[in-house]
């Protein structure tokens, strides 16, 4: 019984020390978008009206700034505003950039086996990233990409 109370009190204060945690994150930092729908506003708060609204799940962005639960987001196009930290994930993600298709090759090489093609606009998990290539995962189908191809990957 003394276990699961010391665990349940270890487990309650881990959950407060973890937001506060998100908060002192170093900007800019990389995200994606957690929700089926998200307002961005022209200001930090509910009462500024909202300039954008996004529908794409995992589509990644940048944090630029923060200021208390609210962060200010810029997309692939260079678009900026203010966004809910709730409706965020640290989940990394990348979209596809640049003209023509992607290849998402077997190997992290330009002579590895090609697996896919991805058009530009595609948004994928990202894994690591090494010597110019990145893992990339889209609905399943995983390859390496070159990270010239993938915004959301490298330094934000």
């Amino acid at each position: 019984m003394l276990i699961r109370i010391l665990f349940a009190i270890l487990v309650t204060a881990t959950s407060f020390t973890l937001p506060a945690h998100a908060q002192k994150r170093e900007v800019p930092y990389w995200a994606t978008i957690n929700t089926e729908e998200l307002n961005m506003r022209v200001g930090p708060s509910r009462e500024y009206r909202i300039d954008w609204v996004y529908k794409r799940k995992g589509l990644p962005i940048k944090v630029v700034r923060v200021v208390d639960g609210w962060r200010l987001i810029e997309d692939s196009e260079g678009t900026t505003g203010w966004v809910s930290q709730g409706l965020l994930s640290a989940k990394r993600g990348a979209l596809v950039i640049g003209e023509g298709l992607a290849a998402m090759r077997e190997k992290p090489a330009d002579n590895s086996k090609l697996k896919w093609n991805a058009e530009p606009g595609v948004v994928g998990v990202l894994g690591t990233c090494s010597a110019g290539w990145c893992e990339f995962d889209v609905g399943g189908r995983e390859g390496w990409v070159a990270q010239d191809r993938l915004w959301g990957a490298g330094k934000p």
